[in-house]
């Protein structure tokens, strides 16, 4: 149950930090966007945007070209766990450390879960093994950046409640569901398919952080045989856009 449960939360981990990929300066000073509203370079969502037009609207809201350039971003923050069919929270710790497609994620919740794991863009490694993980920019936020590019295809989605729905698609079947804030076209939940299971981060607060957006409380659930489980988190210190060195996505000996 353990790896169970720590493999399940590194996906979800993984999946939305690559997601928010990366931006700015040092530590930046953010002003919270607790009501969503439409950035200055929104695109306007109508009872007829297509599902194209939403995908651009999302990524408008998301920063534009601010989001597409991003470079790097560290995320430290708190995390509460809670396992299948379980109403008592586990508390902990994590980093996200991205560069590109480069990862670092740590979890710390001991003694319950200590966890590491590292992609240096072509290799993986995790504190246990045989947890593999989903290569992480093929879901999620980064497709936003590619949707418009060869080999991607967007369809369109029921709507949920007053959210507009669109997917985004690579030419091998990778998929991602997008739910948008009408007035703000912000991409309010993404849900994620793969390998039977079902991924699904939900933003709670988002701050527009020099130009570009960032999630600062979300929820993730992942849906599995044995229930659903949770994991919420808050950010408290963001880094963006400084220097990271290739020794953070070293793979340990």
């Amino acid at each position: 149950m353990k790896k169970i449960f720590v493999a399940s939360l590194s996906s979800l981990i993984l999946v939305l930090g690559v997601s928010l990929t990366s931006y700015a300066q040092a530590q930046s000073t953010a002003k919270a966007a607790e009501t969503p509203s439409a950035p200055a370079n929104s695109v306007a969502i109508t009872a007829t945007s297509s599902p194209m037009d939403l995908a651009r609207a999302a990524l408008a809201a998301q920063g534009g070209e601010k989001f597409k350039t991003l470079k790097s971003m560290v995320l430290r923050g708190s995390v509460d766990l809670y396992p299948p069919n379980s109403t008592q929270s586990i508390p902990g710790a994590f980093l996200l450390v991205i560069a590109g497609e480069k990862v670092r994620l740590e979890i710390d919740a001991r003694p319950a879960v200590s966890f590491k794991t590292i992609f240096d863009g072509q290799r993986s490694y995790s504190s246990l093994p045989g947890v593999d993980l989903p290569p992480a920019s093929k879901f999620g936020l980064p497709l936003l950046a590619k949707f418009d590019q060869a080999g991607y295809a967007v369809t369109a989605l029921p709507d949920k409640k007053k959210q507009r729905g669109f997917r985004i698609a690579d030419s091998d079947g990778n998929a991602t569901d997008f739910y948008v804030d009408v007035p703000s076209g912000r991409v309010m939940e993404f849900v994620i398919p793969f390998n039977g299971y079902t991924f699904a981060t939900e933003n709670t607060k988002q701050k527009d952080v020099d130009g570009v957006l960032v999630s600062y409380a979300f929820t993730q659930r992942l849906e599995m045989p044995q229930g659903a489980f949770f994991a919420e988190y808050k950010v408290k210190d963001v880094k963006l856009n400084n220097p990271i060195g290739d020794d953070v996505f070293a793979m340990p000996n």
